[in-house]
Parts: C-alpha cells; structure tokens; sequence
C-alpha cells in the first residue's frame, strides 16, 4: 500500500475507486428511468462485485455504506459486503424497508438476504407489509430463495414451509388492488414449474 492510500479510510478509498470508474452514459439512463439516488455513478453490476471483492467484508464498512442512500452504488455495494452471519432479523427486516428502488431490493435479496437462515419467514413478513416497495422487496426475496433451492434440493418439496410461504405470498398479492403483476407472474411460473417436477 502506497504512503498516499494510507491517509485514507477504507471508505474514501473505495468511494475514489468508484469516482474513478464512473459512467456518465449509463448515469444518465438512470435517472431518466427513474433511480430516485441524488449520486448515481453509473456503475455495471460486474464492476460493482469487482470492488466488493477487493472491499474488507466488515460490518461497520457495509453500514456506512448502507447510511449513505443518496448514492446508489453505495446501496448496492453494502449487501455485497455485509457479513451475512452478523446481520439479525430485525436489522434485514429494516434494510429491506429502506430500500430506495428495485435495483436495490433485487441486489440486497440476492447478495445478502436469501443466505439468511431466516429469509423465509423476512419475506413472508414483507410480503404482508402495505408498502409496496416492501412487498416487492419480499416477493423479489422469495423467488431468490425458491430459485437457490431447487438448484440445491433438485426440486424443491412442494410440502416445505417455503413453498407453502411462496404460494400464500402469490395469493395475498393477486387479491390486492394494486399487485405487482411482473413478480405474481414470475412467482406463479416458479411455483408451476415446481409443482410439476
């Protein structure tokens, strides 16, 4: 490590190392498509897991990260560093109402949440919430898990509690005035395709 990396914390050393690999271009697609963050660097998925790999996985520099919501790379950098055996229920149950937008939800489920031992029953707790950002959040969890466990369990017991949670989620979601259709789609395909292997 050179002497001027040491004047630096953890934290401004990787926001640099964002800086540097910013995208205007894909920025600006961004915030057109709606990406509510006031700092949006423009940064691929693959370059962001490229700098969490190179990150001390801590869970003090994935909090930080996390506090700092008006940037979105610093959103969806915290999930690929947080130690998944510090995080409990109740401080999941709170990222994921913190989330922002989708982007944010589906990089939190993916990366962090669905390695949870108590990821079922997060998502079935979000998938209740009137939120509607909050349910995706759950719903998106959902199909994470299912996902990662039939390609674990080849397939996945249509008696388990995640399948039964999975099918009352789709059955709470379809009776409410405004359903997030994309994901009841996807969810009830995921379902079908289970229930027939």
């Amino acid at each position: 490590m050179t002497d001027s990396a040491t004047q630096f914390s953890p934290m401004q050393l990787l926001k640099r190392r964002i800086y540097a690999m910013r995208n205007g271009i894909v920025a600006d697609t961004l915030r057109r498509n709606g990406c509510p963050h006031q700092f949006i660097f423009g940064l691929n998925l693959p370059q962001l897991a490229e700098i969490a790999a190179e990150q001390p996985h801590t869970l003090q520099l994935a909090e930080q990260l996390w506090a700092d919501s008006n940037s979105r790379e610093s959103m969806l950098l915290a999930p690929m560093l947080y130690p998944v055996d510090q995080l409990t229920p109740q401080r999941a149950a709170a990222m994921a109402r913190e989330v922002r937008w989708s982007e944010d939800a589906d990089i939190l489920c993916h990366r962090l949440l669905r390695h949870t031992p108590f990821a079922v029953d997060l998502a079935s707790d979000l998938v209740s919430d009137p939120n509607r950002l909050t349910r995706y959040t759950g719903l998106r969890l959902l199909l994470n898990i299912l996902n990662q466990s039939s390609i674990i369990n080849h397939p996945t017991p249509t008696s388990t509690p995640l399948f039964a949670a999975a099918t009352a989620a789709l059955t709470q979601e379809q009776q409410r005035p405004d359903p997030l259709t994309s994901l009841l789609s996807l969810l009830q395909d995921q379902l079908t395709f289970l229930s027939e292997k």
